[in-house]
């Protein structure tokens, strides 16, 4: 009878502690997540390239928006970041990007790995775009869930009316071309708070 008992309440607390987890809001560790972009010059010349700042979370019915200021791109070369803010993203008057998504909750909070397409909607320079993402969700050991691209999302510059900009970046650096087609990736860690 005791032992019944026990595996009685040791369940409730289970279904008690997974409900919670469910029901909480996640929240985007920018420390331990990554947006990065390819960018080709010259027909061959690829570089990899990243935004240092990234914010996010997921509501507890699965609305996931993450939001990236756009004036924290890096490319490792300064002045390059400087034209890629004034020149391509326009920053002054677009200052930064918004990806959505609605997320199915019973995802979250789970163990294991889930390999899935995700809808997601992206917002820039004033225009806005829709993709399907292949990414592989999975539960970390830390409750932490990481959401993952599992190939890339191929951008098209002109999806965003970019292509004024990336000519301009072009002959300001005097290329013979830049590609318009950009491969995304992402790694984003989410952490269930209150």
């Amino acid at each position: 009878m005791l032992t019944r008992t026990i595996r009685t309440a040791a369940a409730a607390l289970l279904v008690m502690a997974a409900s919670s987890v469910a029901q909480a809001e996640w929240h985007l560790d920018a420390e331990a997540s990554r947006l990065s972009f390819i960018s080709t010059k010259n027909a061959s010349k690829a570089e990899v390239h990243h935004f240092r700042e990234l914010a996010g979370s997921v509501t507890d019915d699965g609305a996931a928006r993450v939001e990236v200021p756009l004036d924290s791109v890096e490319t490792a070369i300064p002045i390059r970041n400087e034209r890629m803010r004034e020149f391509l993203f326009e920053t002054a008057d677009y200052p930064s990007l918004t990806v959505s998504a609605s997320v199915d909750p019973a995802v979250l909070g789970g163990a294991g790995a889930q390999a899935m397409t995700l809808p997601v909607t992206v917002s820039l320079h004033g225009q806005t775009a829709s993709y399907d993402a292949a990414v592989l969700v999975a539960g970390g050991e830390d409750g932490s869930v990481t959401v993952t691209t599992s190939e890339p999302i191929v951008v098209n510059a002109g999806d965003f009316e970019l292509g004024a900009g990336i000519a301009k970046l072009q002959a300001l650096a005097g290329l013979s071309s830049i590609s318009t087609a950009v491969p995304v990736s992402a790694r984003l860690v989410f952490r269930a708070g209150n």
